[in-house]
């Protein structure tokens, strides 16, 4: 008879009892309860007949010696899919706190806890510490995640770093944001900090500065000596499973610092002269220095990863040749560097420059030259970055095209502000609708007034044309910044990679695994264009992944 999986979720006495049950019938068994005890634990522990001591109930010696039983404790479901005529589970277990082996029973914690918080265990008739403990004597400490974690890409224990700074321990504090996060100079400078947005603290004043705090304790690093402290490797063997990682963005960066870290070989693939992706080649100097970006990179760099710039894959070496060149996984992280077009007519005519283009030929070093009146359509950060280096490099006029309003707009407050002060004027509700030309030289563009009708898919309301509205900007140079996607043109049929009708690429969003084995995807190639800090995040999902990967392959 085929063994059956079983997952029940609830330790309470009917759950316990269904366990063994099914056990008991020859199934395998996963009891799952989201507090550190079953609830038998707790009547045990309260029962005050057996005078304070724990004792054994047949139930929970039956359920704790059963084999087929497997007891999950202090773990949250995030989500159930159904998967081959069963089900897929992905669950969290949250720490206790408390180190069991260094606990002597003594209470102290109990006492000096300053939280107070409903018992839920006694319906919650009275109080307690967030401090607990149950029957095996074993403490843990409920301690709920802030919001701002919850919505930091990377989990960074926000109040945790906040609370170092406050003591007067930046060191610490920095320590503590490294545990999680490699770049905290680059990304306390240009993140658009999403945490800040959550932050509980707006609703009594304002929320904290959580980004300009990461930076401040970077910076208080670099103020005392001069440059980033480099991690040490893990101590163990040094690994001979070679990984090959294509893109030295901030996702590839990121997988490479974690899996060198553990001592595998590295190699970073990137097309590019320089490494750090749009990081290097998208943001602009004022807001991003490049010294104090690639003295981050020279981390990486340092635990013997190595970066090969100006190597394309697919045009030098296939994707497919590196299984040949001995890498026994492969990594895609590449970022979204190819522009969108606007599909109006004249958008190929001289004059007509693509932001993502514009930024990355200004920050490479190469010539680049605007006219006195320039044009940048789209509302993201690119479009604020192309608008204000173009006044810079010397613009009169620049003008920002967007088809939605304010409200709407991607880009971060801070930096609308940022042009908005500059001088740079923004037309909202304006979408263009052809360049216009004499003599084959751009004199204008052709714009059309928009209104908002209902919400896209998006949950941003739909531009919708106002039909005899048409009105023409005199610009010499335009600038689309509407979009970017990945070039994803190495991956050929031979490849084994599947892709969405989006042109990404499908990926496992909990393990980034492909539909290739030994290849994982992250970053903007598998979500489109996102934020640096959401990059860094898959770049740590696929080296645990990876890591994974490679031992489960040198057990077989």
């Amino acid at each position: 008879m085929e063994t059956k999986r079983f997952l029940i979720v609830g330790g309470s006495i009917s759950g316990i009892h269904k366990a063994i049950e099914l056990a008991e019938q020859g199934n395998q068994v996963y009891l799952l309860e989201s507090r550190p005890d079953l609830k038998l634990d707790r009547i045990i522990a309260d029962n005050p007949s057996n005078g304070g001591m724990p004792f054994l109930s047949p139930e929970l010696e039956k359920v704790r010696s059963n084999p087929n039983i497997h007891i999950l404790t202090n773990v949250d479901i995030e989500r159930i899919e159904q998967n081959e005529g069963g089900f897929k589970i992905k669950a969290t277990k949250r720490p206790l706190r408390i180190i069991p082996e260094k606990c002597n029973d003594c209470k102290d914690c109990i006492k000096v806890c300053p939280m107070s918080m409903s018992d839920d265990y006694n319906q919650d008739l009275n109080l307690r510490t967030a401090v607990d403990y149950f029957s095996t004597l074993c403490y843990h400490i409920i301690k709920e995640k802030p919001i701002c974690q919850e919505t930091c890409p990377v989990n960074l224990d926000i109040r945790g770093y906040i609370g170092l700074i406050a003591d007067g321990k930046p060191e610490e504090s920095l320590d503590l944001i490294r545990e999680k996060l490699l770049f905290p100079l680059t990304i306390g400078r240009i993140c658009p900090h999403p945490c800040e947005e959550a932050c509980n603290r707006d609703i009594v004043d304002k929320p904290l500065c959580i980004r300009d705090l990461k930076r401040y304790v970077a910076d208080y690093e670099m103020k005392l000596l001069s440059k980033p402290k480099p991690k040490e490797k893990v101590s163990g063997e040094h690994k001979s499973d070679k990984v090959a990682i294509v893109g030295a963005g901030p996702a590839g960066l990121a997988c490479a610092h974690d899996l060198a870290l553990r001592g595998y070989p590295v190699t970073i693939f990137e097309s590019l002269p320089v490494a750090g992706g749009m990081l290097a080649v998208g943001i602009p100097d004022y807001r991003l220095p490049r010294n104090i970006l690639e003295m981050e990179i020279d981390l990486v760099r340092q635990l013997g990863a190595e970066i090969k710039n100006n190597t394309r894959i697919g045009k030098e070496i296939k994707l497919t040749d590196l299984f040949n060149q001995g890498y026994k996984a492969i990594f895609i992280a590449v970022g979204a560097h190819n522009n969108q077009q606007m599909k109006i007519p004249g958008e190929d005519l001289p004059g007509v420059v693509p932001g993502v283009f514009f930024l990355r030929d200004l920050n490479l070093g190469r010539e680049v030259k605007v006219g006195e009146k320039v044009g940048v359509i789209g509302g993201g950060n690119v479009a604020m970055d192309a608008a204000r280096s173009s006044l810079r490099l010397g613009a009169k006029e620049v003008s920002i095209l967007y088809r939605r309003s304010r409200e709407e707009m991607p880009a971060s407050d801070e930096e609308i502000e940022a042009a908005l002060h500059e001088g740079i004027k923004i037309e909202y509700l304006v979408a263009p609708s052809e360049v216009v030309a004499e003599g084959g030289k751009t004199v204008g563009l052709k714009c059309v007034r928009m209104q908002l009708g209902e919400p896209d898919k998006s949950g941003r309301r739909r531009p919708v044309p106002i039909t005899g509205s048409e009105f023409v900007i005199p610009l010499d140079t335009i600038m689309p910044a509407i979009g970017q996607a990945s070039d994803l043109s190495f991956i050929d049929g031979e490849s084994g990679i599947a892709l969405t009708r989006w042109g990404t690429i499908i990926a496992d969003p909990d393990t980034l695994t492909t539909s290739r084995k030994g290849v994982f995807a992250g970053g903007d190639c598998v979500t489109g264009p996102f934020i640096a800090i959401a990059a860094i995040a898959a770049g740590k999902k696929a080296a645990l992944s990876i890591e994974r990967f490679l031992k489960e392959s040198s057990e077989k």
